[in-house]
């Protein structure tokens, strides 16, 4: 056998590809369970809004804000009542927010072609100017549940006031499939 002649070393490297190709392989339902994270209920809008429109293949979602297992907002201000790293979480709670709508939209996550944008809003003091690294934490959650469909294009912003006072609102775009 070719495999008996090349050593243990290849047996290693076949080993680590056929563990990687079976993570490639698994749905953002799956890798979703594997980080142990549960999707929220979708949040009902607030004002005179829905939360998607889908227009050919593209799904526009609307703003979701930050909120708490509970479904509480999460609120304060970055930089004043509201520390870098409770930012980031809120931020990835948003991005729970954001694929719960998804998959209510879609039914199947793995209909996500690829997250074409994000608009990440930071509500943050005049001095906070790291919104890239609070937005990071929605980004680097869509990126760990589709993969590489989950790199976007993007735009974090700081803001002195978001609805209900919540730490952080984010929007999305996605490219689906019928």
């Amino acid at each position: 056998m070719i495999i008996k002649k090349m050593g243990w070393n290849v047996l290693v490297v076949l080993s680590l590809l056929s563990v990687a190709s079976s993570a490639l392989a698994q749905t953002p339902e799956e890798k979703l369970a594997s980080l142990k994270l549960t999707l929220p209920p979708v949040s009902k809008a607030i004002a005179n809004y829905v939360p998607a429109v889908r227009t050919g293949n593209l799904l526009f979602l609307a703003g979701h804000l930050s909120r708490d297992v509970e479904g509480k907002v999460i609120a304060g201000k970055v930089g004043s009542t509201v520390d870098e790293a409770k930012a980031v979480e809120a931020a990835q709670r948003t991005a729970l927010a954001l694929i719960a709508t998804l998959k209510a939209e879609l039914g199947d996550l793995r209909r996500v072609k690829r997250i074409v944008r994000v608009g990440g809003f930071v509500n943050c003091t005049e001095e906070f100017t790291r919104q890239p690294v609070v937005i990071n934490g929605c980004s680097d959650l869509l990126v760990a549940v589709f993969g590489d469909a989950g790199r976007h294009a993007r735009a974090a912003i700081g803001t002195n006031a978001l609805p209900l006072g919540a730490v952080v609102e984010i929007e999305l775009i996605a490219e689906v499939s019928d």
